[in-house]
């Protein structure tokens, strides 16, 4: 029979397995992009003394690999992309060889790394720059998944090439649009190219209205379609119902409503799966939209002009998009003009947050160390100053590679208040709904993580193996 150590191991055996696995599956990429370096090299040789066709050869032979792999053309234009430009990494090139990095991992730092090399070609940065982002990079990369590792480096790579990053945001205003594309089926993708701040901005209040929408929906009253009733084989009538039997008891006081003037309507109370004596009556049609539909059909009320608080639920008006940036005081006050930094996404041009100061309702003021790490936030009453200190301490989910931001988390005590656990800040963590519950008390132990914080902030989760996967708090980017 087996024991519990066993089971464990077992386990543990497995996680290390898939691990390894996953370790050689990135050697392979690594091989496979070295091939693809030595197919570009062939290409620079066929077109070295007829540049007039160079683009047409590139793509036949981007062409003919996405063919014979049955890989969509765009994907093995990137997958050759990469390639090329992964010889300006070496360092990188080392770690991919090595299977300590995926191939989505060296896909977001080499598109990252052009903001970096044009500031170096442009001479507004130093050589050194370039290697100072590699190597930060691979650290980020080594600890990230590959979506985290692209926020955290176009933070890196604003805060070394500042002046060229808000350039780039200028000039790309002008790529602003909204296109629209069949999807099959009868549907088809709006696309909306916009500013990155009012985007998640636009998200965010859509989010937030079809939550407040399914929290009360149940609250509406239901509405019956009288034409329904009226028509059909056997149409049901005012004339058609007795509300009293020949000896003047009532007939249907269980299952019609009547009101003045002859009207009636069916009891929308009565189930007729639980009530057998009530069988055809009517009820209103049960919301079962989820959260994506419900955002689909809100930002379509709201774009052709509809009302959402009269179409879609109670106190819908109230909700207003929310973003979280963070800039220093002599930027907002028109001092200097370092970039800003809209909180989990990356760098923000100041003019943006300077017209987003004059719609807000609340500032947080933060004050950070040499390093960027948030040590203090100003307060106003002690449990107040608390949540949005861990707001602005964490920025999102602490569970590793979580970007969930914090106004959609939970605030919880590492150390379960009911076990004694204190309600201060080093015993206090942001996390999304999703990760709080891996470690509910309810959870069975063999399969339920803890969390705890160390000195410095880091939030260290241990699974039911046993294993500790640590989350430093997010730096402020210190934009000099």
């Amino acid at each position: 029979m087996a024991t519990i150590d066993d089971e464990y191991r077992q386990r543990a055996d497995l996680l290390d397995e898939w691990v390894e696995n996953q370790r050689q599956i990135a050697v392979l990429q690594a091989r496979s992009a070295s091939l693809l370096s030595r197919r570009i090299e062939l290409h620079d040789e066929d077109v070295k003394f007829d540049g007039f066709h160079r683009d047409i050869y590139y793509r036949s032979m981007v062409a003919e690999y996405s063919a014979a792999g049955r890989i969509a053309n765009g994907t093995m234009d990137k997958a050759f992309s990469d390639a090329h430009f992964l010889s300006e990494y070496p360092r990188l090139w080392d770690a991919f060889r090595r299977g300590s990095v995926t191939a989505a991992h060296v896909h977001e730092i080499i598109g990252a790394g052009f903001v970096v090399s044009d500031a170096v070609t442009a001479g507004t940065a130093d050589a050194e720059v370039q290697t100072l982002f590699e190597v930060s990079a691979l650290v980020i990369a080594e600890r990230c998944t590959p979506a985290a590792t692209r926020v955290e480096l176009r933070s890196l790579a604003a805060a070394l090439t500042g002046s060229t990053v808000a350039e780039q945001q200028k000039r790309a205003r002008s790529e602003r649009a909204v296109t629209i594309r069949s999807v099959g089926d009868g549907l088809a993708l709006l696309q909306i190219v916009l500013p990155e701040h009012l985007a998640v901005a636009i998200l965010d209040r859509l989010t937030r209205i079809a939550q407040q929408v399914i929290k009360t929906r149940a609250d509406l009253d239901p509405v019956l379609d009288l034409d329904v009733l009226d028509s059909g084989e056997n149409p049901l009538r005012p004339e058609d119902i007795d509300p009293r039997y020949d000896d003047g008891t009532a007939a249907y006081a269980d299952g019609v409503i009547f009101g003045e003037s002859g009207t009636f309507t069916t009891d929308p109370l009565i189930d007729p799966l639980v009530d057998d004596s009530s069988p055809d009556l009517e009820h209103p049609p049960v919301d079962e939209r989820g959260i994506d539909e419900l955002r689909a059909d809100i930002v379509t009320d709201l774009l052709l002009g509809s009302d959402p608080t009269a179409t879609r639920g109670t106190a819908l008006d109230g909700i207003a998009a929310r973003v979280q940036v963070t800039i220093a005081a002599t930027t907002l006050a028109g001092e200097d003009d370092r970039l800003a930094e809209l909180d989990g996404h990356g760098p923000l041009l100041p003019d943006d947050v300077r017209a987003l100061a004059g719609r807000a309702s609340l500032w947080s003021r933060l004050f950070v160390d040499s390093t960027g790490m948030l040590v203090e936030t100003d307060s106003y009453t002690p449990t107040e100053a608390m949540k949005r200190f861990l707001h602005a301490r964490d920025q999102h989910c602490r569970f590793p590679g979580c970007r969930m931001p914090v106004h959609r988390c939970q605030i919880d005590h590492n150390h379960d208040h009911a076990k004694g656990g204190r309600t201060h800040l080093d015993n206090l963590s942001v996390f999304c709904t999703n990760h709080h519950a891996l470690k509910h008390p309810d959870i069975d132990e063999r399969h339920r993580w803890t969390a705890r914080q160390l000195p410095g902030g880091d939030v260290q989760w241990t699974s039911p193996l046993g294993r500790a996967y640590a989350d430093p708090p997010p730096r402020r980017v210190m934009f000099v």
